[in-house]
């Protein structure tokens, strides 16, 4: 068929969706109106086809996704009298090469989902339309055999007539009439039925109805056809296959009805078949279209769930049926498409799902791609060890992959990271075993890679806890869920508070009070910690500030101590956003302490200096945060912008023991030494003991902070210390 020309991009895309849905059907008239026996004008034909083509075009986009408007365009197609044998075919190119085009508009689906629907609302398409049409003929037909036949049966009244009326419905039906005694003998055939069957008519007749036995014939069958036989129903209709002479198949919708005598006894059964076999490869390449990925062959994400809901289903294989999953992603294989293109990235793709095709050739295994680089091997046939099968699955993907892939004259080599679930079937859904391999395969991935790791409960809650905590983030800083504890810093000469470090906690309304560990990693990843580090400082310094106005005559305010995270190092707007909040406040640049991790300024060049720089000269005094744990160069000290060395706890945790090891005591009183000869002050963190603290005093640290002062609290106990040992 030649469908008419598609029109320009751009003009498809100026129009709205109306306009955008009247082209479409625009389209499809110009195709079907000619073969349509109908006396409308081409307009009004098309103003049938508007709501069918509503129908799918709201069906393409619909959540959850439903064929069943399709099957019901399919049918309006048979109402408007598109009944030629054409009219289906190229309503189908149609629908193939516009409907996409024209109503897939949105911009949460993607292509490839898109194409998947619209193959399968052709499919429906197309069920819909032999249904209708087979509903619609055979009404005509049996109506009319019946009343030619009932004709018949009164002879003695126009015996003659209805002999030739019958003979005209009977020889010129467009489907296969039989007929045949209750014992299954055939009576009489008409020239439809023989040509069915391969246009020998004594192949037909010669055979008995209780012969035409297929492998594919359900129970429910022939259980229908002794019923009729006995009287017991009137009438039943299936779809059946039979076997032609010469060894093919003949798929037929075949309905029988029950004839009864003048004394409503039964007395011969009546057939009415309807080709359907060039119907059904239609509704099987429909079906293998939208069932397989079209790059590789393999079957796709429908397919699969499939599968797999199948094979969980409770009781399904058995009492002790178990199955494996490995769940692949390529690692690296970004890396290949951007550098070397896309075609060579489909290429290797296809050479991939033909090694794992080859490592899933037992009972029960099949491959599937679920898009991308990313694949699934399913193994339902585990013995009494599922684990040790599911696992050596596992190691032949591996092995298939270690050799390298040759592409235009290139190797390249495919490494792949595999997560791994077994188990007993009927326990867990679909989606949920799913949910399990793919967060354990980055558990393979953050391992390093070319492994497979198995799935691990306890791990697969955690990570399910992080996702709901990354995804609440952003509403809990609106929601006003974050609050801060203030832990004190204090003068180890004299004992008394210095000043404070602001830490942020999370009251989350389901798991309670977390910790900056919980979610400061989040929130570096999502982006938010840039706003909630702001928040963080607009409370601090306004708390800094109240400290000081309740405190008027205390000479040495005290000092707020504020981390930054390495992105807001990096942000723009950070000494900007620094000042705006000292002014608003009314603190002095003095009384505020931004505390950054050493990890963070490894190697760090000017650019990202040059914001430190700045601070620091207005007076913002800057710590160097966790001291001794990045393996920094000494000699770096001399050119950052630091006032102050936070000593990290794990170089003084050996001081609360006894005796104190020589080696920790030599390292702390270097590092001190170094710190004051560049007019750096020293804090000590985790200080916990008395004896500690003396220690640390001793070797001329200057401020310290610990659970031996005090614990993180609220801002009006900061000056409520219990020098009490916390061990």
């Amino acid at each position: 068929m030649k469908v008419p020309s598609q029109p320009s991009g751009t003009a498809a895309e100026a129009d709205g969706p109306e306009d955008r849905l009247r082209r479409f059907v625009t389209i499809w008239g110009r195709a079907i109106f000619p073969v349509t026996a109908t006396s409308l004008t081409r307009a009004e034909f098309e103003g049938h086809l508007l709501p069918l083509a509503r129908l799918l075009c709201d069906a393409l986009l619909a959540r959850p996704f439903d064929t069943a408007p399709a099957q019901r365009a399919g049918a309006g197609l048979v109402d408007a009298h598109c009944t030629d044998p054409d009219a289906l075919g190229r309503s189908l190119g149609v629908v193939d090469a516009y409907l996409v085009l024209y109503c897939g508009t949105d911009p949460e689906l993607a292509a490839e989902e898109l194409r998947a629907r619209c193959a399968r609302l052709q499919h429906a398409m197309a069920t819909g339309y032999a249904q209708a049409l087979r509903e619609r003929t055979r009404a005509e037909q049996e109506a009319i055999a019946r009343s030619a036949l009932s004709a018949r049966s009164a002879a003695e009244i126009a015996l003659h007539a209805t002999e030739s009326r019958f003979r005209a419905v009977f020889d010129g039906a467009a489907i296969g009439i039989g007929i045949a005694d209750l014992e299954g003998r055939m009576v009489e055939i008409n020239d439809t039925m023989t040509r069915m069957f391969g246009g020998v008519e004594a192949h037909v007749r010669s055979r008995n109805v209780s012969e035409w036995v297929h492998p594919e014939d359900g129970p429910h069958v022939w259980r229908l056809y002794e019923e009729l036989v006995r009287g017991e129903r009137e009438q039943y209709r299936v779809e059946k296959p039979y076997y032609r002479g010469d060894g093919t198949v003949l798929w037929t919708n075949l309905t029988v009805s029950l004839l009864r005598d003048a004394e409503g006894r039964p007395q011969y059964q009546l057939a009415l078949m309807e080709d359907i076999t060039e119907r059904r490869l239609l509704h099987l390449r429909l079906r293998y279209e939208a069932t397989h990925d079209a790059l590789t062959g393999l079957p796709n994400r429908t397919l699969f769930f499939e599968r797999l809901e199948k094979a969980l289903a409770p009781g399904a294989a058995g009492e002790d049926a178990r199955f494996g999953l490995c769940y692949l992603d390529l690692d690296g294989f970004k890396a290949i498409n951007d550098s070397l293109g896309h075609s060579v990235g489909d290429r290797l793709l296809v050479e991939v799902a033909d090694r794992l095709q080859a490592c899933a050739t037992g009972p029960g295994e099949m491959v599937a791609r679920l898009g991308g680089d990313e694949f699934v091997a399913l193994t339902t046939d585990t013995g009494t060890d599922g684990e040790r099968d599911a696992t050596a699955l596992a190691d032949r993907i591996l092995a298939a992959l270690a050799t390298p892939v040759g592409v235009d004259g290139r190797e390249l080599t495919v490494r792949g990271s595999l997560g791994v679930v077994e188990g007993p079937a009927g326990e867990r859904t679909a989606a949920e075993v799913l949910r399990s391999a793919d967060i354990t395969m980055y558990r393979a991935k953050s391992a390093g890679g070319n492994r497979f790791e198995l799935a691990d409960p306890e791990a697969d809650a955690r990570a399910i806890t992080r996702h709901g905590l990354t995804t609440a983030l952003p509403t809990a800083l609106e929601r006003g869920e974050f609050f801060i504890e203030y832990q004190p810093l204090v003068h180890l000469d004299d004992g008394s508070v210095h000043g404070a470090e602001a830490l942020v906690r999370w009251s989350h309304p389901q798991h309670g009070v977390l910790g900056p560990d919980r979610f400061i990693p989040l929130a570096e990843d999502t982006g938010l910690i840039v706003p909630l580090g702001r928040w963080v400082l607009q409370e601090a310094v306004r708390q800094a500030r109240s400290w000081q106005l309740d405190d008027p005559g205390n000479r040495s305010p005290l000092r707020i101590n504020v981390n930054l995270s390495p992105t807001q190092l990096h942000h723009p707007r950070l000494v900007a956003d620094t000042v705006d909040v000292l002014e608003r406040a009314g603190l002095a640049p003095g009384a505020l302490c931004l505390e950054v991790t050493e990890s963070a300024l490894i190697g760090a060049d000017e650019d990202l200096l040059k914001p430190l720089r700045q601070l620091a000269e207005m007076g913002v005094d800057i710590a160097l945060d966790d001291f001794g744990t990045g393996y920094s160069n000494l000699a770096n000290l001399r050119r950052l912008p630091v006032s102050v060395l936070k000593l990290d706890r794990s170089f003084t945790r050996g001081m609360q023991q006894h005796p104190v090891d020589p080696v920790d005591l030599k390292i702390v009183e270097g590092i001190v030494s170094l710190a004051h000869s560049l007019e750096l002050a020293v804090t000590v963190e985790g200080v916990e003991t008395a004896a500690q603290a003396e220690r640390l005093r001793e070797l001329g640290c200057d401020t310290a902070q610990g659970w031996y002062y005090a614990r993180p609290g609220a801002p009006d106990r900061i000056h409520s210390l219990v020098l009490a040992d916390a061990v």
